[in-house]
């Protein structure tokens, strides 16, 4: 078949899907996800989860997406430039992933969200992650395919250096947000914590709230983002005393180099459920946010047609990949 001919028919396609979605946009109808398309050159297409008229509640997302399967040039300015990031945080020992429900406009999807200014976004990731469905996590490195570089080290250097594990983002998309400013988002793989350190993090919560109440006169800064930001503030008497909930966002350390999937497991108890901390939402749309731990296929179900299906079934199979890898590897020096 005539190359220009097919790419013709391709762009008359996507501009008859645009034409679809302004239609069901405009009478509120929900819209259809468009088919996969599969093939060596065409990674798979989605789109996001919702409806037309929840699409700006969803980082103003387009029901159909340009094709993503060639390179692009762009360039933006950094005031018409939104940058995000958004975890599948997974719970290793029960294959469990978090998935939030939209109790307002009712859909299902991963937390996301912006960055902050000068935050990482990697780090933004977790914060988003936390902030949207009351579980703290942290980035998992995992085996991907990906083009970034490795660090110059020396051949002498430790073995961390050389490790075949990373936290590079899973999936990137880009889409418009509005019609003059472009947002990109960053997917990432993520872990909810171990209890050790899920403890740790809540005595540092709760001293530094204590240590806040002591000085009523200070309240809260607004601009600084907090754990549970939506509570309200407790009073003694006439002042009012920052709770508990009311600090600063505690982001916990980094996963270990050395620290197997097997080992990681064994660091919680049997039946073991990770902690969910509610009210963790930073306005009052994030107020509506319900998160649940559920099976890795029930969870790529409910998000069945997006991109962040993908998402969960990509890096549980990563996760999954990391294990074998690690079990090799041990039975290997065993030998």
């Amino acid at each position: 078949m005539d190359s220009g001919n097919s790419n013709h028919k391709e762009m008359k396609h996507q501009e008859i899907e645009h034409h679809k979605e302004m239609e069901h946009h405009k009478n509120g109808v929900p819209v259809p996800p468009p088919p996969h398309q599969h093939g060596p050159d065409r990674p798979r297409q989605y789109a996001p989860t919702g409806t037309a008229s929840q699409v700006h509640h969803d980082e103003n997302m387009p029901r159909v997406p340009p094709p993503s399967d060639l390179p692009i040039y762009a360039n933006w300015a950094c005031n018409k430039l939104t940058l995000g990031g958004g975890v599948a945080i997974f719970h290793l020992s029960s294959a469990r992933v978090v998935v939030c429900w939209h109790g307002r406009d009712g859909y299902w999807f991963l937390p996301k969200g912006r960055r902050d200014a000068n935050e990482e976004s990697g780090l933004g990731a977790e914060r988003e992650g936390f902030e949207e469905s009351g579980y703290r996590n942290r980035l998992l490195p995992i085996p991907l395919r990906h083009c970034q570089p490795r660090p110059h080290v020396p051949h002498s250097a430790s073995p961390a250096s050389h490790s075949p594990f990373v936290t590079e983002p899973i999936w990137t998309q880009l889409a418009p947000n509005g019609h003059t400013h472009q947002y990109v988002l960053f997917w990432y793989i993520a872990e909810t914590l171990p209890p050790d350190i899920e403890e740790k993090i809540n005595k540092e919560v709760q001293h530094q709230a204590q240590e806040t109440s002591k000085d009523p006169s200070q309240g809260r800064d607004p601009a600084v983002r907090s754990e549970h930001a939506g509570s309200e503030t407790v009073r003694e008497g006439n002042h009012p005393v920052p709770s508990v909930l009311a600090i600063p966002y505690q982001a916990p350390p980094r996963y270990p180099t050395f620290l197997s999937i097997e080992d990681r497991i064994a660091m919680e108890p049997p039946n073991y459920e990770p902690v969910h901390h509610p009210n963790t939402g930073v306005d009052e749309e994030e107020a509506t946010y319900q998160s649940f731990l559920l099976p890795v296929e029930e969870a790529a179900e409910k998000l069945k047609g997006s991109i962040q299906e993908d998402v969960v079934r990509s890096g549980w199979e990563a996760i999954c990949k990391r294990r074998e890898m690690e079990w090799k590897a041990a039975a290997s020096l065993a030998k």
